[in-house]
């Protein structure tokens, strides 16, 4: 069993940057690929960006390309999700996930997320 713990949300001003990071235990953390995903107030949730277990490949929504890194440190078992340019639209609740690469995440753990609010 993995456990994920999301820390890094807050409140930000438009234009302004945030990294969020997630804290794994629990398993061979080099093993999974890992994710974030976002879901807005009366949204579905949706992919942001996910890395291998190597973290050779990263992969992003098509519509999250240029402002998003992620990245992941196997040593400290650790995954951040860096957030240039944020946007009021950005503001959701953001999502750790631990899975398997699959078109191009399959989640099977997820983290209980952590607010960004973006404001204008």
């Amino acid at each position: 069993q993995v456990q994920l713990v999301e820390s890094g949300g807050g409140l930000v001003q438009a234009g302004g940057s945030l990294r969020l990071s997630c804290a794994a235990s629990g398993g061979t953390f080099s093993s999974y690929a890992m994710g974030w995903f976002r879901q807005a107030s009366g949204k579905e949730r949706e992919f942001v960006a996910a890395i291998s277990g190597s973290a050779g490949s990263t992969y992003y929504a098509d519509s999250m390309k240029g402002r998003w890194t992620i990245s992941r440190d196997n040593a400290k078992n650790m995954a951040y999700l860096q957030i240039n340019s944020l946007k009021p639209e950005d503001t959701a609740v953001y999502y750790c996930a631990a899975g398997v690469l699959a078109s191009p995440l399959s989640p099977t753990y997820w983290g209980q997320g952590t607010q960004v609010t973006v404001s204008s």
